[in-house]
């Protein structure tokens, strides 16, 4: 594995060197290879359900908290690690293990396997996006990250709709081949998850092929391992460790983290009484217990770090606001093609074709268009982007309420292409947008802590809820219509964190000096 280096001033005002763009092309590969391993699970969903036994609810988990909690909780350990080692390293470790876990989810047999495959591809795919925001951060300048984030991005929407196209024909050929089951015997929707996760393994030599940039100096490591500042970030995340490191604090940092822990447990139970989903909720409760114990734990060992992600309302604002809009994306990314099946009654085939494609297809457009549209605003307004953020939630309302209350398959297929791009439009804005509120040291644990709430808000919970929805009102409709409640809710963050942005970033090192008592 090579660990030649390159030097790179992010900063620069310089335009990005071709070589530049030539990692940006790999990360997308890998990126697209990274949601076709997590989102074809989407387009086998049905059978799954059928041969497994499962329940709507069950399939959401499966779809959300399961691969969810556990992206998002060793992300953070990840970011920090990526801050500190070296990143096309990492990035090569998480290809080969989140690809080895997409394959092992072809032999699950039952709930529980798939779940326990699942966790471990989100524990690989943790390693994807704090290396390869960080290493997009140093390779461009400030003025063309935004685009370059967002062309990195499309890697998302044209890996899910890649994803309903292959796991759909893998699964039809294979069935139509062997229809009693191929060898041992492993159906349609198995041989899909085993062909889609090996060539991983292959793409990880290409990826460690890649020069590692030079880091400024006040980037470089500590005199400690960075492998053993991971293990420390890690325990920080997992009881009983957790309860050590608030114990290391005082009596009352203790007396919190025992609260909150006692809090989140009673959270937990009442949500599994309502609902009887002991995975979903026990898992969300965890996750969100161990993002508390891990930020009180870094205001302790980088104040800095905490000031400029945790103690900055723009930041939590921007993050939130971003997560809710993807928590309707990841919903709609995840039931749409479900939905077509078993409420519209269209053929696997035609809308896996349709859907795989128009989702491919939106969510690039939208996503290159939002990044440009946000750095011309930027250039013109501190809060610019934030604006970009704003119509990811408000436009995509619309097509939703349209798109799922007619019977119309074509005009279901184009509200949903509408509905796909316009949510498309906020990723690398929001992206953007986190990078820029820190200091290029703090740049993987920024993507980290903006990936905690992409997925422990949107993801962890968005395909849930419009599964324990339908299950509750015996309606995949109005479990997908329920997600227009958020828009509210993610609109009035963002207005705050538009007013509150310029000021965060005209103040970066100062509140990082004064973090520190300098």
């Amino acid at each position: 594995m090579s660990d030649n280096t390159t030097t790179v001033d992010g900063r620069g005002e310089e335009s990005a060197s071709a070589y530049s763009w030539y990692v940006l092309g790999v990360l997308v590969v890998v990126y697209i290879l990274n949601f076709i391993d997590r989102q074809i699970l989407s387009i086998l969903a049905v059978d799954i359900k059928r041969d497994l036994g499962l329940t709507d609810g069950q399939l959401g988990f499966l779809g959300g908290a399961a691969f969810a909690v556990f992206y998002a909780l060793f992300g953070v350990p990840l970011g920090r690690l990526a801050d500190r080692w070296n990143r096309v390293r990492l990035l090569t470790i998480g290809l080969v293990l989140w690809s080895t876990m997409t394959a092992l989810s072809g032999l699950a047999r039952n709930f529980l396997t798939l779940s326990l495959a699942r966790m471990g591809v989100g524990v690989g795919e943790a390693t994807a996006s704090p290396t390869a925001y960080s290493l997009i951060s140093d390779y461009f300048p400030s003025r063309q990250r935004a685009t370059a984030l967002a062309i990195y991005s499309s890697g998302l929407y044209i890996g899910g709709g890649v994803s309903l196209l292959i796991g759909a024909q893998i699964s039809k050929v294979w069935d139509a081949a062997y229809p009693d089951g191929g060898v041992g015997g492993l159906v349609g929707w198995q041989a899909a998850f085993m062909a889609v996760g090996l060539p991983g393994v292959l793409l990880a030599v290409w990826v460690a092929s890649l020069r590692e940039p030079a880091r400024p100096p006040q980037d470089q490591a500590t005199a400690r391992h960075p492998l053993f500042d991971f293990l420390i970030d890690l325990s920080m995340l997992l009881p009983p460790l957790t309860f050590i490191h608030a114990m290391q604090r005082g009596p009352m940092a203790l007396l919190v983290n025992v609260g909150v822990a006692v809090a989140m447990t009673a959270f937990a139970l009442l949500m599994i009484e309502l609902t009887g989903n002991l995975p979903q909720w026990s898992s969300v409760a965890f996750g969100y217990y161990a993002v508390f114990s891990w930020a009180a734990t870094l205001r302790r060992h980088d104040p800095a770090t905490f000031s400029l992600i945790w103690g900055t309302p723009a930041f939590i604002c921007t993050a939130l606001g971003y997560g809710l809009v993807s928590l309707g994306a990841y919903a709609l990314a995840f039931w749409s093609a479900p939905y077509a099946e078993t409420v519209l009654g269209l053929p696997k085939a035609q809308l896996a074709f349709v859907l795989g494609g128009s989702g491919a297809l939106s969510g690039f457009l939208g996503v290159i268009l939002g990044g440009r549209m946000s750095d011309w605003l930027r250039a013109r307004n501190p809060s610019g982007r934030i604006l970009v953020i704003m119509f990811g939630i408000i436009a995509p309302v619309i097509p939703i309420w349209i798109g799922f209350t007619t019977e119309n398959a074509v005009l279901f297929y184009v509200m949903n292409f509408l509905a796909g791009m316009f949510a498309a439009t906020a990723l690398g804005a929001a992206a953007a947008t986190t990078q820029d509120l820190v200091l290029p040291r703090m740049r993987g644990t920024a993507t980290a802590s903006f990936f905690l709430a992409t997925t422990l808000v949107g993801l962890a919970l968005g395909p849930y809820m419009v599964g324990q929805i339908s299950e509750l009102s015996g309606s995949l409709r109005t479990g997908v219509l329920s997600l227009i409640g958020v828009a509210p809710i993610s609109l009035a963050l963002l207005i705050y964190a538009y007013r509150a942005l310029p000021s965060a970033e005209a103040t970066i090192v100062e509140r990082a000096r004064a973090a520190i008592g300098e």
